[in-house]
């Protein structure tokens, strides 16, 4: 039987034997296409080059790429693992032409590898083309023999585009006949039923049009071919089975899921949907976290956690009480390392961010069940059995609870759920996330910059070797237009044939300067490169006149650069220290580098400690006193794969990359600028460190003069500190120490004067208690004592009371602080925590709590007296 990794090398074998460049897969995370989420489709990285956009030096290539669908219009999570054919990771097979080929060779590619190189029985093969695409349609009958009766015409789903406007062009897809036992059984079951017996395995997509935004399509002056196939179909098709999930590109991790859970696929249909579900989202989580995405509460991370969490659910029901998906996402890494060999080097990391996700999900799986339960025992007292819709979401929402979880856990005693709340909150959700949808998170690049591409302008960046260069004007841009001319007092982006200036990217800002000409001078108020070899200076002009083809003179501000590139190297030492005092599985996860400060975001996954900050501030020091040399060279992405330069994650490099070492300690690809050795950067200090997302920190430091200042800062600051307790820095720690002994001493002493008056007064508090329908209360207000305080006399009272209710209310520190007890007698008909929530509202707060005692906080100082009003009345409402 041939397996899956043998059909996709095969795929791309017989395409590079037919002239085509083998591509690897992108990554998952799309870059420059604000409009997608994951990347979902083979062309989405050479989506440029069928917008003319990017020019490469091949016409013709073809991909295994890894897909990811789920969110957005994708977002049919529930349906995977219940289906044969539903996914949220999958590969797509594709072949694809640049204005090179059109629709007859890649009718005949597509024809021959199926029929001749995979064997398929011709009689089992069906095609589609669009309605109205006769060229295609006789091409099918004419070049390669398929019947007239064996090809359908469809208008919908035929016809692709890639926006409201742009190329397009209409499909022609190939279909598999599963057979009849397949089918739905309806006499009328033909190609384009619903059913399984006509799948779909190779669509072709034929752009050949632009359409106009009238509507009108005009022909394409160099059509081009997009194709794709999804690997794990045709793996159906070649194994003889009738599910993506019996192919042993997903029966290997079903086999690895039976040896852990002890359990045998097929012998109880809901276990074998948590294996496919636990099958499929392990592929999901391996590759996306491998691809830099860490699950979160936002974007494409939010989208990865309900992944994970929907597969620890399905783990929970298959009996795991541990972490277990760590163990089938390496598997999955392993099983297919021979396709992606990169990801699999990060089984490590993919491991640590996988189990630190289920043992917080652990965690809030106990939290979430809490407060079902807490609602289920509200509505048995009030005889309802519906959850709120509003309780459903939030489980949803916050702890990750999927509906079904839910039903299935409250089914059981006869509850069931408000669905129609729950699609209201949902929609309510949907409404606020299409408002703040950003897409991948990165900006479109400008049109204009792409036009100037096109037309073959560029721009050399010398500012590696010089800080100042000679160069022809060569556009001019105000507010995005074209112009010939700029003068004093306006903005304008200004390119030339040269630069010094560096354009920002990869973290590092980008340059300040001058340009000077003969009849002006501007000022560069920044750099940026919206492409590669086009960096773009954004000026202000401060005298005369600029024009176009002007020979200008520019000039980098060579202080500012100087202090930027002590902060670019010394991130290159920072994350070389982190990997080696953290752990290997410290990871780039973005950066930032200005004049004044270095920011550096890493994956980790706990607060990095006092001690460790000390000896990785103590590393990147040791290393800058050691002085090596800073230097630089170009090699293939392969090359410096095999020699071991770390790279960003999902950051797409060119074929020839920049290599920056740092003698034998650091070695890395980047573009940015750098020191000519470790020891320009004189001292490094760190300033912070801190989580900004889950499994991500951040540290921001400083270096030479900026760290220098800091030292000194803080020399000053000890020096006023030491004056203010009359002590010299050296003692000041002891000093300090003595001092809170001292105010701790006079704390408890006060706290002991307090607790004797309260407990002298407690005695003439208790004259004050009332009855309500037959319950003693005491509602009054306690001053000079903060919440803990208020807790302590609640006991002294509580014990004096008997059977009843207290409400105390406090105001120290300019808040209310609102406590309610009820003796424990009571609680059977009546619960702390429904008087306190209608008491708190009167002072502006909220609260909660035990059945015998439930606490509050408020602002509104001046409605005290309307609260203490408003007990009795409230208790009587609750016993009524």
């Amino acid at each position: 039987m041939i397996t899956g990794n043998e059909i996709r090398a095969r795929f791309l074998k017989y395409f590079e034997d037919r002239g085509h460049r083998v591509v690897s897969s992108s990554s998952l995370v799309p870059h420059n296409d604000p409009t997608l989420l994951f990347t979902n489709a083979g062309m989405n990285q050479f989506k440029d080059c069928f917008l003319g956009a990017e020019k490469r030096d091949y016409l013709r290539a073809a991909t295994s790429q890894k897909c990811v669908r789920a969110g957005g219009k994708h977002n049919d999570l529930e349906n995977v693992g219940r289906t044969a054919r539903h996914h949220t990771f999958f590969e797509m097979l594709g072949n694809f032409s640049f204005g090179d080929y059109f629709k007859k060779e890649a009718i005949a590619y597509a024809w021959d590898f199926l029929t001749v190189d995979m064997g398929l029985d011709k009689e089992r093969l069906y095609v589609s083309v669009y309605t109205d695409d006769d060229e295609a349609a006789d091409i099918w009958h004419q070049q390669e023999g398929v019947p007239r009766e064996r090809i359908f015409r469809f208008e919908e789903d035929n016809f692709w585009s890639m926006g409201a406007t742009g190329p397009c062009g209409p499909c022609s897809a190939i279909f598999y006949d599963n057979g009849p036992e397949i089918g739905c059984d309806s006499p009328d079951c033909t190609v384009g039923c619903d059913c399984d017996r006509y799948m779909e395995i190779w669509n072709n997509v034929f752009m050949q049009f632009d359409r106009q935004a009238d509507g009108e399509l005009i022909p394409l002056p160099k059509p081009a071919v997009d194709t794709g196939m999804g690997l794990e179909r045709i793996t159906t098709v070649m194994q003889g089975v009738q599910s993506n999930y019996d192919t042993d590109l997903l029966r290997a991790i079903i086999t690895e899921i039976e040896k852990l859970s002890g359990k045998t696929y097929g012998d109880n249909n809901e276990n074998d949907v948590s294996m496919r579900v636990m099958a499929d989202h392990s592929r999901a989580t391996a590759y996306l976290i491998a691809d830099g995405v860490l699950p979160s509460n936002e974007g494409r991370g939010y989208v990865l956690r309900r992944i994970m969490r929907r597969a620890m659910r399905h783990a929970k029901l298959l009996g795991f009480n541990d972490p277990v998906l760590f163990k089938t996402a390496v598997f999955v890494l392993e099983l297919m390392a021979e396709a992606f060999p990169t990801e699999a080097e990060r089984k490590g990391f993919v491991a640590k961010v996988v189990q630190n996700e289920e043992e917080r999900f652990i965690q809030t799986l106990s939290n979430g069940l809490r407060i079902l339960q807490e609602e289920i025992a509200q509505l048995a007292a009030a005889k309802q059995t519906v959850i709120p819709g509003e309780t459903v979401f939030k489980l949803y929402d916050t702890y990750g609870f999927p509906v079904d979880l839910t039903a299935d856990i409250v089914e059981k005693d006869g509850y069931s759920l408000d669905e129609a709340g729950f699609e209201t909150c949902m929609e309510a959700q949907r409404a606020k996330a299409r408002k703040h949808w950003k897409g991948s998170g990165e900006e479109a690049v400008a049109a204009i910059y792409k036009q100037l591409v096109d037309q073959g302008l560029k721009s050399d960046f010398t500012g590696y070797q010089k800080l100042e260069d000679q160069g022809k004007v060569l556009a001019l841009l105000r507010q995005g237009e074209l112009v010939q001319e700029a003068v004093c007092g306006e903005s304008v982006e200004l390119i030339t044939t040269v630069t010094p200036c560096y354009g920002e990217s990869g973290g590092q800002v980008g340059d300040h300067g001058q340009i000077i000409t003969s009849e002006a001078t501007l000022r560069v108020v920044d750099t940026k490169k919206p492409l590669n070899d086009l960096p773009v200076h954004r000026c202000e002009v401060v005298t005369g006149a600029i024009k176009v083809g002007a020979e200008a003179t520019i000039k980098v501000d060579g202080e500012r650069r100087r202090q930027i590139v002590l902060n670019h190297t010394a991130t290159h030492l920072l994350q070389a220290a982190l990997q080696q005092i953290l752990g290997d599985h410290v990871k780039q996860a973005g950066s930032l580098v200005t004049p004044d400060r270095l920011r550096f975001d890493f994956s980790h996954f706990s607060p990095v400690s006092t001690e460790e900050l000390v000896r990785i501030e103590q590393q990147v020091n040791r290393q800058i006193r050691v002085n090596a040399a800073v230097t630089s060279k170009e090699m293939t992405a392969d090359e410096a794969q095999a020699a071991g330069a770390m790279a960003l994650f999902g950051e797409k490099y060119g074929a020839v990359v920049r290599v920056i070492e740092v003698g034998d300690y650091s070695m890395e690809l980047c573009g940015g600028t750098h020191t000519s050795a470790a020891g320009d950067i004189g001292l490094f200090r760190i300033l912070s460190e801190a989580g900004i997302a889950a499994g991500v920190r951040r540290i921001e430091a400083v270096t030479g003069a900026a760290a220098l200042a800091q030292v000194q800062q803080q020399q000053q600051t000890l020096q006023r500190l030491a004056t203010l307790v009359k002590s010299d820095p050296q003692q000041l720690e002891t000093r300090l120490q003595k001092l809170l002994e001292l105010q701790k001493g006079l704390e408890k002493e006060l706290a002991q004067l307090q607790a004797k008056a309260n407990a002298d007064r407690s005695g003439e508090l208790l004259d004050h208690v009332q009855e309500v329908a037959g319950i003693k209360l005491l509602a009054t207000r306690v001053e000079g004592v903060d919440g803990k305080g208020l807790r302590e006399f609640s006991d002294q009272l509580r014990d004096k009371l008997g059977c009843g209710v207290l409400v105390l209310v406090s105001t120290e520190g300019g808040k209310v602080a609102l406590l309610v007890t009820v003796s424990k007698d009571l609680t059977a008909k009546l619960k702390a925590g429904e008087l306190i929530k209608p008491l708190a509202e009167i002072v502006g707060g909220r609260g909660g709590g035990r059945p015998d005692l439930a606490q509050a906080g408020g602002t509104d100082l001046d409605k005290v007296e309307a609260l203490l009003q408003a007990a009795p009345k409230q208790l009587q409402q609750l016993l009524s």
